[in-house]
């Protein structure tokens, strides 16, 4: 499920509310409330006629709200059927309104039918919620009350006892109704809102899914605007550090393993690479089978001095890291000793979307790139090559050893490098960090980590390598 379908669902869910409440004026439910309140204030009249009480053009027009609702219906089909058209079933509220006013004037302003009808009006307002149509039927109900004034119509608040009896009966059914349809219309909501609930799971499992194919600048964009029309990220120039690494005799183990078990290892290096990567602040651009592309920089830099620093930093404990993963294939059955490459540099680049309208991709791109790739293809094993722009801005924490200049391919002029040795604190006869691998024999020591706890187990495990080596 992406982005547009999760956007295109949330409308439907709420489209279906206005879909329900049209299935409703189209509904018999409908029709049977107009039947009810018509039928009710017909016999209304007819009865206060009986009982001597309204006058017999009160009971004529009570015999014509009887048939009203039916004829209504009809006229509705008929446009239906010929003109191809339906009208909304809201609009009869005016013309009922007007009915009802009739039917209060005709009876003398009789008081029970006129609190009826007043009722009946504010119950359609809550179930409804068309206030702008309440508002103009109860203009139209004055309106056709105002009419039996012009006709004469003595006023008589009083009602009688059978058309009472009639007018609170249909008032029961009329709010049996109500009950009926508030009750449906929460059923209704109540499912809506599990929709809703569901959908914004399985939108909030698209995001956390999706974080692990789109970078964050693209992750946030996407997911935390809300807005799928905003277009790509607009392309920039800006001061970034870039990485490249890949592993040195890779391609010539891959020949050599099964593709499932070299699949375990490859996806395994990247991981925990990754992880690291992320440790440190770093962009994931992309990977191309064993070769890492990291940047830093973008899009929430502390400084081109800060993010040499933390990208130099990613790549040493990479490559400490190496150690750790050498023992770990050795366990395996995997002898071969892998080791990996990097090179960094520091420079104006253009990142941003690119590709085509189609498929995108946020990347990075310039000459500074290029030339960071081309210092991972010049390093040696378990080396990290940098440019002399990225040791300028570390060099007060990480030491660096000067291998002159190179002719690097693309490049007119040779290419200031360093290769990086190690933190300046982890140097000299006070470094944290101690790391030995022979054949046969590989220890690694960083005091900087290690736990104070875990201390006597490391005594204990040395004491016992070097009894079994004195045996």
């Amino acid at each position: 499920m992406d982005l547009r379908q999760y956007n295109s669902s949330q409308f439907a869910i709420w489209k279906a509310v206005f879909k329900r409440q049209e299935a409703y004026e189209k509904s018999d439910c409908l029709y049977l409330q107009r039947c009810v309140t018509c039928l009710v204030f017909g016999l209304t009249l007819v009865v206060g006629w009986l009982e001597h009480q309204f006058s017999p053009l009160a009971a004529m027009f009570g015999v014509y709200l009887i048939i009203y609702p039916y004829a209504s219906k009809a006229a509705i089909d008929l446009t239906r059927k010929y003109l191809k058209h339906s009208l909304p079933a809201r609009l009869l509220m005016p013309v009922d309104a007007i009915q009802l006013g009739l039917a209060i004037g005709l009876s003398g302003f009789a008081l029970v039918p006129a609190l009826a009808s007043t009722s009946l009006l504010l119950l359609y307002i809550l179930l409804r919620k068309a206030v702008w149509y309440a508002l103009l039927s109860a203009v139209l109900l004055a309106a056709g009350s105002y009419m039996g004034l012009l006709l004469n119509i003595p006023v008589n608040l009083g009602t009688p006892p059978f058309a009472t009896l009639l007018c609170m009966a249909g008032l029961a059914i009329q709010f049996g109704f109500a009950v009926s349809l508030l009750y449906r219309q929460h059923l209704t909501l109540k499912s809506l809102r599990r929709d809703m609930q569901a959908a914004r799971s399985r939108h909030e499992g698209l995001a956390r899914d999706l974080t692990r194919y789109l970078p964050p600048q693209v992750w946030q964009q996407v997911f935390r605007h809300h807005n799928t029309a905003c277009g790509p990220l607009k392309t920039q120039r800006k001061k970034l550090t870039v990485f490249f690494s890949d592993i040195k005799g890779f391609t010539e183990l891959s020949e050599e393993m099964e593709p499932e078990d070299l699949t375990d290892i490859l996806n395994g290096y990247l991981s925990d690479m990754t992880t690291i990567a992320l440790k440190h602040g770093g962009t994931i651009d992309k990977f191309i089978g064993d070769c890492i592309m990291v940047f830093f920089g973008d899009s929430q830099s502390r400084g081109a001095r800060h993010d040499a620093i933390a990208a130099v930093s990613m790549a040493i404990e990479m490559r400490k890291h190496m150690r750790t993963l050498r023992q770990r294939w050795q366990a395996k059955g995997i002898h071969k000793r892998l080791e990996i490459r990097m090179g960094i540099n520091t420079g104006y680049c253009t990142v941003g979307t690119f590709g085509a309208e189609s498929r995108m991709d946020y990347t990075v791109i310039g000459r500074e790139v290029n030339l960071a790739s081309r210092l991972e293809n010049a390093a040696s094993a378990d080396e990290i090559l940098i440019t002399g722009e990225t040791y300028t801005l570390i060099k007060d924490k990480i030491m660096g050893r000067d291998k002159g200049q190179i002719q690097v391919k693309g490049f007119a002029r040779p290419v200031s490098i360093y290769q990086v040795v190690d933190y300046r604190r982890d140097l000299g006869p006070a470094r944290s960090y101690l790391a030995h691998e022979l054949p046969g024999f590989s220890m690694q020591l960083d005091t900087a980590t290690l736990e104070l706890k875990n201390i006597e187990q490391v005594v204990k495990a040395l004491s016992e390598a070097l009894e079994h080596l004195q045996d």
